[in-house]
């Protein structure tokens, strides 16, 4: 399969809810509409930043429908495959494959430590099963599965297994995806407070949570990287980072979405069992999201 025009900055695509937890799709779409204006290139759908596994099956297509129909085409819509089995992993990357979208970040099962054999089975009954080009997100952090190179050695020889999100914590993976494999795999950094360090090492594009809140800002930082301002990037970077740091917390969804309300987009409701953040916690974050709007670069 030749390798889709996946590059640049990709939003964790945030879902967004009414009061009574029902999905405000209204506002869910204004927000895409606001990031895609702000010049992102891509479109993550379904992630941990969309809530993917507090949804039921149904919410997730409409969700998915509605990105598509937002995007129209504009920029590449993806979407995270997140379920329990990989019997279910594969229906839904099927009826994911018939609303539209573009392409499919694929994680391990959840709820279940893997071994490598395992693994790889996952992957490959995925792929096998649609045309859709698919990214490998690699999280041990979160998921305590690691897919490492060996793994990867074998899931090569899917044509259609594209891509790998890196998001293990560990920047020389990216090095190491690189001597191993030359340009086989695109290769996406997946940690916010890590995104500079990545491009620097060859990561053609980042996956991010806190471009839902500062999208303008997102793209500042890559337009300064691609062009080699590294120095104009850094001091961008040195800005940023503080709120980046929030894409690393157990409590990232709530942090995010309360970042992105503050910011103008859309509200911080997250569904149980995550719950709003309140009291010094949320007056933490606050205070850290707005000296970031009190202090934002200029554009340049």
């Amino acid at each position: 399969m030749t390798h889709p025009q996946w590059r640049g900055v990709f939003p964790a695509a945030l879902t967004h809810f009414n009061d009574d937890m029902t999905i405000n799709m209204d506002m869910t779409t204004r927000h895409l509409e606001a990031m895609l204006e702000a010049g992102i290139h891509g479109l993550v759908m379904l992630g941990t930043c969309g809530e993917n596994n507090s949804l039921e099956p149904e919410e997730k297509y409409a969700v998915l429908e509605a990105a598509i129909k937002t995007v129209r085409g504009r920029v590449p819509v993806i979407t995270g495959v997140s379920e329990l089995t990989t019997a279910r992993a594969v229906r839904f990357a099927q009826k994911a494959e018939a609303i539209g979208v573009n392409g499919l970040m694929v994680l391990p099962a959840m709820a279940y430590k893997a071994d490598s054999r395992e693994v790889i089975h996952h992957f490959q009954s995925v792929a096998r099963a649609v045309k859709l080009p698919v990214m490998v997100y690699n999280n041990p952090v979160s998921y305590n599965v690691d897919i490492g190179i060996e793994t990867l050695k074998v899931l090569a020889d899917e044509p259609n297994i594209v891509c790998v999100k890196e998001s293990s914590d560990n920047p020389r993976r990216i090095t190491d995806l690189y001597n191993a494999f030359g340009n086989r795999f695109i290769i996406f950094a997946g940690v916010d407070d890590l995104a500079l360090e990545s491009l620097m090492l060859g990561a053609t594009g980042w996956i991010s949570g806190l471009v839902s809140a500062f999208p303008r800002e997102n793209r500042l930082l890559w337009d300064m990287a691609m062009a080699g301002r590294w120095q104009e990037a850094m001091e961008v970077y040195r800005w940023y980072t503080p709120c980046l740091h929030l894409d690393t917390h157990v409590k990232l969804v709530q942090y995010i979405k309360l970042a992105a309300q503050e910011c103008g987009y859309g509200s911080e409701n997250v569904r149980p069992p995550r719950l709003k953040l309140e009291g010094r916690e949320r007056e933490e974050v606050l205070a850290l999201v707005r000296k970031a709007i009190a202090t934002r670069p200029k554009k340049s």
